[in-house]
């Protein structure tokens, strides 16, 4: 899934618009080389356009003129400094730039907001997404391991999307609170009725503001694709949970001892650094195993299924 820049403003300049629609024509097509040469000559005449350098950069990459796309993707955060194009993801994925901590909120928000009509079909039917699956089997084996009943009074689901992480959980929650950026999600969820409480926020910015040892549960399936450092959403989640209370998440794998961002624009994270986070925020580790939550191409993608416990 990347986000689809057809639907951002134009150049302003009618005979560049033109020649923006004939090299996606061609990008489509598959003749990138085309595509470039076109859309280098739309952005001759609006030089300000940052949705134009964008894709004279994605042209030029999926030519494999690597030098040449890092070049155009360059002139685009300045551009739009909210990061809503995903400039900087796309410079670190090139290894022109270091990784931004997190994927710019207004980048999360409109890919999403997109992706809203089609989210479960495509990410169900076409990526076999088993996420929530995975993380409530994971929560009975956490809570067997714990001695605690599977069964939670106050639960907050991160990234809570359309509500399909809510559809396993709600038997096994009192009150379910969602968060998540899109207000498009939202609304699908909404409709639902599985939530007591939804919120269109920043996920960490929301549980910051919550009252302290106020849930037993925190979840998050398939979310922390779009954040590298952890520390600061660990530390919101050690707050708000009471004691014995869990927090589950799910995350793409990488190698290394940290995190790192992918080609697919989705950050990885390794089991030395969750292992880390959660000694330093006071969690004990009663889950992390393994897991493959969604597929690429008919492949795997590595990911890891943890639970945590608030000491």
């Amino acid at each position: 899934m990347e986000f689809d820049r057809s639907s951002q403003a134009t150049s302003g300049n009618i005979i560049a618009d033109m020649r923006y629609a004939w090299g996606a024509a061609a990008s489509r097509d598959g003749d990138y080389s085309e595509a470039a040469g076109i859309f280098q000559q739309a952005l001759e005449l609006a030089p300000g356009w940052a949705q134009g350098w964008m894709a004279l950069g994605e042209a030029r990459e999926k030519s494999g003129d690597l030098i040449g796309a890092i070049e155009a993707y360059g002139h685009a955060p300045a551009l739009d400094p909210s990061g809503l194009l995903g400039a900087q993801l796309r410079l670190a994925a090139l290894g022109a730039t270091l990784a931004p901590s997190i994927a710019a909120p207004a980048y999360v928000r409109a890919l999403f907001d997109q992706y809203a009509p089609q989210f479960e079909t495509h990410l169900v039917g076409a990526l076999s997404y088993c996420g929530p699956a995975l993380l409530l089997a994971a929560l009975e084996r956490a809570c067997t391991a714990t001695g605690r009943v599977f069964h939670f009074d106050r639960g907050f689901d991160l990234g809570s999307g359309t509500g399909l992480m809510a559809q396993a959980l709600v038997p096994r929650v009192t009150t379910l609170i969602g968060v998540d950026l899109s207000p498009k999600m939202n609304d699908l969820a909404r409709a639902t009725g599985f939530y007591n409480q939804l919120h269109a926020r920043d996920v960490t910015a929301f549980l910051s503001e919550e009252t302290a040892a106020s849930s037993d549960l925190v979840v998050a399936a398939d979310v922390f694709v779009y954040m590298g450092d952890l520390a600061p959403i660990f530390a919101a989640s050690a707050d708000v949970l009471e004691p014995g209370g869990l927090f589950a998440f799910s995350v793409q794998c990488g190698a290394g001892l940290a995190w790192s961002l992918g080609a697919d624009l989705r950050y990885l994270h390794s089991k030395q650094y969750l292992r880390a986070l959660a000694d330093a925020h006071g969690f004990e580790a009663i889950v992390l195993d393994d897991a493959s939550t969604r597929k690429n191409a008919g492949t795997d993608m590595p990911g890891l299924v943890c639970v945590l416990a608030r000491l």
